[in-house]
């Protein structure tokens, strides 16, 4: 049943992300360009994903178990470090200059083109990395 459920949910999210022009690079740099061109409507696609996931969360954290009957597990980190900002600047920087992050991209590989194959594999590439570095401490903490 759990993987059925993730194969709804991701594809009414690949669909509301098709439906909103959300898998159009040229609409997302549109948003970001403050100064050019300026396209509104992300802003509206955001805004309507944060109404949801405020509804959402807010039934979730009175909750035990999920719908499904696993253990909830919510985040509980509230401060701002420094590996969100670093995160939050990587991530901003590579949505500026493709137009792609993970969910549009992986919406658009139905669609062809090369574009949403390179940045997916960059984006494999970083996650990658991200994986080596992240193991680097623990291997350190261990020979020591």
């Amino acid at each position: 049943m759990h993987i059925i459920m993730a194969l709804v949910v991701g594809l009414v999210f690949g669909l509301g992300l098709i439906v909103s022009g959300m898998t159009d690079p040229s609409k997302v740099i549109g948003f970001l360009d403050l100064t050019g061109r300026w396209n509104p409507s992300l802003g509206f696609v955001m805004g309507g994903a944060i109404l949801v996931g405020r509804v959402a969360f807010r039934f979730a954290a009175g909750r035990d178990k999920s719908l499904l009957g696993d253990v909830m597990r919510l985040p509980t980190a509230t401060q701002i470090d420094r590996r969100l900002v670093l995160g939050g600047l990587a991530f901003g920087t590579g949505w500026g200059l493709a137009g792609y992050c993970p969910g549009p991209v992986l919406a658009s590989l139905a669609s062809g083109g090369s574009k949403p194959f390179i940045f997916g594999a960059a984006m494999m590439v970083g996650m990658g990395i991200f994986e080596l570095l992240e193991r680097l401490p623990v291997r350190r903490k261990q020979a020591a």
